[in-house]
């Protein structure tokens, strides 16, 4: 005898069929006279995190949305994540209700916009603004050359019809995802710094937290708790001669000490091949044939650049 329910999948499930927590972001983007546009948006969500030429968001959304409508027609989104602040909120859900146009919109827009960073590097590529109060600011490009994306259009506010894309541009009667490019990450100085020079409980920024139009009446989201660590499992560590074995294997030109491999013990087995080639890829860069237990501290900070 099961211990749950069954619950028909519909429309929206994440909403409607679920619990399920998710961000809750302002996508400010061009429209068509190139001025800044805002929408709420929580179906954003990394999609290339490695091993790619570049790193990328997806966001999922109506096609017929003054945002879709907008990266359709220009390329560009910024994606900014606000502290939890309960006026902060109530803003962004006057933002994502449908049907105000965007200059209705941010006739009374309550946050305060600037430039970005990218409008400066490209002066001759218009961006749209992004908003002051965020912690954080994803600056965005979508790639539309994936699925030759760059085919579909601004203009089907009823729905567009067949063929659809499979998972960048047009995917369904009114759905939409986009590939968006991050070409920076902008975060201001307290959350910066923390992250350069190491995170402790307190350096967190306190997020909201929403589950979706739950009962047709209500937004609702949880206010942001204190955040808890809970330390890493011990006691799975691989032996030396493991890591010994594998390293000596790995590239025959460069060498690991002791020390070194002794620093790599409490990889879990699945990624030591991954680790230990990422480990040799630096040490040719940096015409390194010995590896010491410092050489892995150097690697193993990915913020050792920002450091410097």
């Amino acid at each position: 005898m099961s211990s749950f329910n069954n619950l028909r999948i519909v429309d929206n499930f994440y909403q409607t069929s679920s619990f399920f927590p998710m961000p809750t972001i302002l996508i400010s983007t061009l429209d068509e006279e190139g001025n800044t546009s805002i929408g709420s948006y929580s179906l954003c969500f990394p999609y290339y995190i490695a091993g790619k030429s570049y790193y990328a968001m997806l966001l999922e959304c109506r096609n017929n949305s003054n945002t879709a409508q907008n990266i359709l027609r220009s390329g560009k989104a910024a994606l900014n994540f606000l502290p939890d602040k309960r006026k902060y909120f109530k803003e962004a859900v006057r933002l994502g209700f449908p049907g105000d146009t965007s200059k209705e919109k941010m006739a009374k827009l309550s946050l305060t916009l600037e430039d970005g960073q990218m409008i400066g590097e490209e002066p001759n590529q218009p961006r749209p603004k992004v908003i002051t109060e965020a912690f954080q600011v994803f600056e965005c490009v979508w790639d539309s050359s994936l699925e030759n994306a760059f085919e579909d259009k601004p203009g089907q506010m009823d729905g567009y019809p067949e063929p659809y894309r499979n998972f960048n541009g047009i995917t369904s009667l009114f759905g939409a995802h986009f590939i968006l490019k991050i070409d920076r990450i902008l975060m201001k100085d307290n959350y910066h710094n923390a992250i350069i020079n190491g995170v402790k409980a307190g350096s967190f920024p306190r997020m909201p937290v929403d589950y979706g139009y739950r009962d047709n009446t209500n937004f609702w989201y949880t206010k942001s708790p204190k955040p808890i660590a809970e330390p890493i499992p011990t006691g799975k560590e691989m032996d030396i001669e493991t890591v010994r074995y594998a390293a000596d294997r790995i590239d025959p030109e460069i060498h690991f000490s002791d020390e070194a491999c002794a620093g790599l013990v409490g990889v879990p087995r699945v990624f030591l091949k991954t680790a230990l080639q990422g480990c040799t890829k630096w040490a040719r860069k940096h015409d390194v044939t010995e590896l010491t237990a410092e050489h892995l501290k150097i690697i193993n900070d990915k913020r050792s650049r920002e450091k410097e």
